[in-house]
C-alpha cells in the first residue's frame, strides 16, 4: 500500500498530487512533465521530492524551469540538451540488457539524449549512436555489432523516418521508433515520419509519439529489464 503518513503542504495540494508510490507499484519512479508548469509550481514539487527523498525525473524542462528545480535540488543531474533533470544525480547501478539509442541526424539528438538518459535512470546500461541516417547507409552498417548486442533499440528520426525499418531488418531485438519534429515543411512537424514508422514493413517495430524520448526510453528499459 502507498505510504499515507506524509501530508503534503497546502500549497502543493493546489498544484500536484505526486505519485510517490509509483516506484514500488511499477518498478520505476515518478516523472514530472515540466512543460506548462510555472517555476513556482516546480519549486513546490521539487521541495516535496527532496523531503520524501524519492528518485524523480523532470522532463521537458526549459532553462527557466530547470533553474527553478535546481534552486531547490542543487545536486540534481541536468542535461540541458535533453531538457531532462533527475534526482538524485547518481544514476542507479545498471542491470539487465543493453539499450542502444540510435539517431538519424544531429538535429535529432535532443530527443535521443532524452531516451538515453531515461533508460539509464531507470537502471539500464545504455549507449548512444549518432548521425546514422539512411542518407548514408554505410554508417548504420558500421555499427551493426553494437546494435546486435542490444536487448532493445530506440531509433530516433525525423524527415522521412525510414531508419527504424532499416534497423529492424538487421537486428533481432525489438525496435522502438521515435518520430521527431525535424525536417522541412512536408514533414509536417513530425507527422510524416510518424506515419512512415507506423507503416513499417519490418516486424518488431513499436512507435511512440512525436518527440517522445521519455516514452521510448521508458519502454526500452522495461523490455531490457532483468528477468
Amino acid at each position: 500500500m502507498a505510504d499515507t503518513s506524509w501530508v503534503p503542504p497546502a500549497a502543493l495540494r493546489e498544484v500536484a498530487d505526486l505519485d510517490f508510490d509509483r516506484a514500488r507499484r511499477r518498478g520505476y519512479p515518478e516523472a514530472v512533465y515540466c512543460e506548462s508548469k510555472t517555476p513556482a509550481q516546480l519549486r513546490l514539487i521539487a521541495a516535496a521530492v527532496g523531503e520524501k527523498s524519492v528518485r524523480t525525473l523532470f522532463t521537458r524542462a526549459s532553462p527557466e524551469q530547470a533553474q527553478a528545480v535546481l534552486e531547490v535540488l542543487p545536486d540534481a543531474g541536468h542535461d540541458p540538451e535533453a531538457r531532462l533533470l533527475w534526482w538524485p544525480a547518481a544514476e542507479p547501478e545498471p542491470t539487465g540488457g543493453l539499450v542502444v539509442v540510435a539517431c538519424a541526424g544531429t538535429s535529432d539528438l535532443p530527443v535521443a539524449r532524452e531516451a538515453l538518459l531515461v533508460a539509464r535512470n531507470l537502471g539500464r546500461p545504455a549507449e548512444l549512436v549518432t548521425d546514422v541516417g539512411v542518407a548514408g547507409l554505410h554508417r548504420i552498417l558500421g555499427r551493426l555489432e553494437l546494435l546486435r548486442s542490444a536487448e532493445a533499440i530506440v531509433v530516433v528520426a525525423g524527415m522521412d523516418g525510414a531508419l527504424p525499418t532499416v534497423v529492424a531488418g538487421l537486428v533481432a531485438a525489438p525496435v522502438i521508433a521515435v518520430p521527431t519534429s525535424v525536417g522541412y515543411g512536408a514533414a509536417f512537424g513530425g507527422l510524416t515520419p510518424l506515419l512512415t514508422m507506423l507503416n513499417s514493413c519490418a516486424p518488431g517495430v513499436a512507435v511512440v509519439n512525436i518527440d517522445n524520448g521519455y516514452g521510448a526510453g521508458y519502454l526500452a528499459a522495461q523490455i531490457a529489464a532483468p528477468r
